[in-house]
């Protein structure tokens, strides 16, 4: 495909969205394969709710997630500026040269007759959109209208017609005219509305193809017919294709707002989610690679996606699922590449040990243990912490599960066998609690939970006996005297 040109244009609003995130994926995965060009633009013409601190996380975020862009912020490229905010001549210029050639017009209708116009419509079983009542004004009607100190929006007037189109995710899409009216594109104070500034800036930057939510599907014809008149005006080239991305759906089957705790991309970075891992995750939202595979590598979606392939149902976001790509994306990583990526949650203020208590040889040792047991890097500290803290963090009610009646007696035991055991070989600290277990006739499992709780502090962790070793003897045994003291108070 030649010369694709996309665009990802998020309005700098809040904490990024998962969804949004899908939506960025697609539209990058589909520029790269098509060796295209990805447009990063920035709609932030609404002032009350666009904040430069929302506008920074958007760019931290494409960065984290490894989204490179070909023109946009921090790059610049033929079509800048790239936010909206600084492209304001633009559209006013765009918006009076619709007006001279009849494309739209002033309307002059307060919101009380709008709303009044719009009940007795619905009344009578009628569309209630806009019923074109200043389409076609006089001079003298606009002149009384002003003489009472309105100020008019601008409309843009929609064709008689209906308008079909194909969308690239659901097929031919056609829409009658009595169901997309007249639509304001410029407010009474001249601000320009998004109706207007989207489809203009992506004339201008010769989108090819527009990919984004399901949400927007409706107003594709609006869009439609503004860029056939800009066409007209030699402001446009052609009209891009469309495709419709799926809903993502939370609970409930309600689509994932920006109100729900999962759809939140930083919670995501904060938990230690990867990035690789999330957007294997995400692509999975509408789209995959094959019917029977679930993981592979963002170089192994972009080369095979094609937004044709996209299912236009909604897509429900399984937070489980997602946890259990990230693992195994976590078990991908070499371990080099792991032990780097923890290092966050090794030092203040997610370790809750001292930083001179961190042991880097002992951290290098333990690391593949915890690699393959991990669904979030976060999980590390809570996993490790016993090597680098003075004392387990107990867990009371893990104490109390593994600290059964006779407890005291066996770790007397698995302390003797331990003291006696050839402590370069997690084989032989095994066989020693082992023993232990045996001579109290209770099998592995049953005799490891309270040496593990007694060192660990806690009944489910990383491979009890090769951190037994890389804790070492003089520690791991301090430990069960300790637990052996508090059993016996």
């Amino acid at each position: 495909m030649a010369n694709v040109r996309v665009r990802f244009c998020p309005s700098p609003t809040g904490n990024p969205h998962v969804g949004l995130v899908r939506t960025a994926l697609f539209n990058w995965a589909f520029a790269r394969h098509n060796e295209g060009t990805l447009v990063f633009r920035i709609e932030d013409t609404d002032a009350a709710r666009d904040s430069e601190e929302s506008y920074e996380q958007l760019l931290d975020s494409m960065r984290w997630l490894g989204f490179d862009w070909d023109e946009g912020p921090e790059i610049g490229g033929p079509h800048a500026p790239y936010r909206q905010s600084q492209r304001m001549d633009i559209y006013a210029d765009v918006a009076a040269k619709l007006l001279d050639a009849g494309h739209a017009y002033h309307c002059y209708c307060s919101t009380e007759e709008l709303d009044t116009r719009r009940d007795a419509a619905r009344a009578a079983g009628k569309p209630s959109g806009y019923d074109g009542h200043c389409r076609d004004l006089t001079d003298g009607q606009k002149a009384a209208y002003e003489a009472e100190g309105r100020k008019p929006i601008v409309r843009f007037r929609m064709p008689d017609e209906a308008i079909t189109f194909e969308d690239l995710v659901r097929g031919e899409i056609t829409y009658l005219p009595e169901n997309v009216p007249d639509y304001g594109i410029v407010r009474a104070n001249g601000a320009p509305l998004y109706t207007l500034v989207n489809p203009v800036d992506d004339a201008l930057m010769e989108i090819t193809h527009v990919l984004r939510g399901e949400d927007l599907l409706s107003s594709t014809p609006r869009q439609i017919a503004l860029y056939k008149a800009l066409t007209e005006l030699g402001i446009a080239k052609e009209t891009p294709a469309f495709g419709h991305l799926p809903y993502v759906m939370g609970e409930g089957n309600k689509k994932l707002s920006k109100r729900d705790p999962e759809s939140s991309l930083n919670l995501y970075r904060e938990r230690g989610f990867l990035p690789e891992g999330l957007l294997n995750y995400l692509s999975l939202l509408g789209w995959s690679l094959a019917a029977d595979r679930d993981i592979f590598s963002i170089e192994e979606m972009v080369a095979a996606f094609d937004v044709t392939d996209v299912n236009p149902n909604p897509a429900r976001f399984d937070l489980k699922k997602c946890e259990a790509i990230n693992a195994d994306h976590i078990r991908m990583l070499d371990v080099k590449d792991f032990t780097e990526r923890c290092a966050p949650w090794l030092r203040a203020p997610f370790a809750p040990w001292a930083p001179e208590d961190f042991d880097e040889a002992k951290w290098q040792a333990i690391a593949p243990h915890a690699q393959s047991r991990m669904k979030v890097l976060s999980e590390i500290t809570d996993n490790v912490d016993f090597l680098f803290l003075p004392e387990p963090a107990v867990d009371e009610a893990s104490w109390a599960k593994a600290m059964k009646e006779g407890s005291d007696a066996l770790l007397r035991t698995a302390r003797e066998k331990l003291e006696a055991a050839d402590w370069s070989s997690a084989e032989s600290l095994k066989e020693a609690v082992l023993a232990a277990g045996e001579e109290h006739g209770l099998k592995l499992g049953k005799a490891q939970a309270p040496v593990r709780v007694a060192v660990t502090g806690r009944t489910v962790g990383l491979p009890l006996f090769e951190s037994l070793e890389i804790l070492g003897k003089e520690t791991t045994l301090a430990r069960v005297d300790a637990a052996l003291a508090k059993l016996a108070a």
